[in-house]
């Protein structure tokens, strides 16, 4: 799968460097930069639970020691398919650090999806649910690792928090484990070029076959999907320019509404984006406005990302909303044009600027200024 990858032409790459643009750093090393600068800070929220800085990353440290314990090394490919959860981040940072590569897979894709990606890719690892909203997604894991033999390690999360221990062996050798149970007394890190590959993004706004509709996760019938591979420079970049845009500090709060493993969500700037400044990042799994004002309103939200219908079903509810949105100043808009109606409702004036966002896994970005004139936003905001 990697020989596939190209790199950036050394001469390129150095002109970046030089520039500052590209700094050299895994995005797993520049973690332990902003747990250090910003230790006792929240970093994420979900659900009631919080965790720290420090926490993040010490937990990032003993997952990537319990995933090596466990057989996974570097360069070794690992689909990831999990909700909007703590256990998310953790996990893609702690494989950042193992030098392995996670495969960002969105929760509503089935084995169909997930059998192209795990042959693609070549994938020795697969971390999912148990089941979650009905789906056995464990027994799929099961199904799948049968089928293509380099598939030997399963980790599994479950909502419930399952009790650390054991593992089982399926008939055809493959071992599955609870994501909980894996924990180990932190190592140094393998020596990693940033440079190389530090993830895999599918295409699309969001992802493949994800579409939004009625604020849940439904799939269509595309293509099987390809990959899109992101290296540990230009996405470290990628997420500090677009932070720089909309003048993110330690003092925001991004809420995670759309899937956490699209481009979008992850890093525009997203997750990724707020932790490097030492922001807090609130993870909820239902973008309904019901659970996302809740959100809002309690962890005083500052920005969010989110696509044309699930805005029209906020603007919708705000009527009767009894929650104080009064601390969302940006609102991210994008995979799709906006009716104008709605993008006027949203117009300067009403406390929130709407920043119209056009961005591809493959890397091209761009955003409208905050700073634009308000006709000029709204324009922007009902264009494809």
């Amino acid at each position: 799968m990697l020989d596939a990858f190209t790199p950036w032409p050394e001469e390129e790459a150095a002109g970046y460097r030089r520039a500052g643009h590209w700094q050299g750093r895994t995005l797993g090393d520049l973690l332990r930069d902003w747990a250090r600068e910003h230790s006792t800070r929240t970093a994420l929220v979900h659900s009631g639970s919080r965790m720290t800085y420090a926490n993040l990353n010490r937990r990032v440290d003993r997952v990537a020691a319990g995933l090596r314990l466990r057989g996974i090394r570097p360069g070794d490919r690992v689909v990831v398919q999990l909700p909007n959860v703590p256990e998310f981040v953790v996990t893609v940072f702690a494989l950042f650090r193992t030098g392995a590569i996670p495969v960002l897979c969105p929760v509503a894709h089935r084995a169909a999806e997930i059998s192209h990606l795990v042959r693609r890719t070549g994938a020795v690892g697969y971390v999912g649910p148990d089941s979650y909203r009905g789906f056995d997604h464990a027994g799929m894991a099961s199904g799948i690792s049968a089928e293509f033999p380099f598939l030997r390690r399963v980790f599994t999360w479950s909502g419930a928090g399952t009790p650390a221990g054991g593992f089982s062996v399926s008939s055809d050798g493959c071992l599955s484990f609870p994501l909980s149970s894996i924990d180990a007394p932190p190592e140094p890190d393998p020596p990693l070029d940033a440079g190389s590959v530090a993830f895999f993004l599918l295409p699309g706004f969001l992802s493949s076959g994800l579409l939004m509709s009625g604020g849940r996760a439904a799939l269509g019938t595309p293509a099987p999907p390809e990959l899109i591979p992101r290296a540990h420079d230009d996405y470290a970049y990628q997420t500090r320019a677009t932070g720089e845009l909309l003048g993110l500090t330690r003092e925001d709060v991004y809420l995670a509404a759309l899937p956490a493993e699209s481009n979008f969500a992850f890093g525009c700037p997203g997750i990724v984006g707020t932790l490097a400044v030492g922001g807090t990042v609130v993870l909820i799994e239902d973008p309904g406005p019901a659970e996302a004002f809740r959100a809002i309103e309690g962890e005083r939200v500052t920005f969010t990302s989110v696509v044309p219908a699930i805005a029209s079903q906020w603007l919708d509810a705000l009527p009767g909303a009894a929650e104080d949105l009064s601390s969302l100043r940006v609102m991210q808009i994008g995979g799709a044009p906006l009716h104008r109606a709605s993008a006027e409702r949203l117009a300067p004036g009403s406390g929130c600027r709407v920043q119209k966002v056009y961005a591809r896994g493959e890397g091209v970005l761009s955003a409208v200024r905050l700073d634009a004139p308000g006709n000029l936003i709204i324009e922007q905001a009902s264009q494809a």
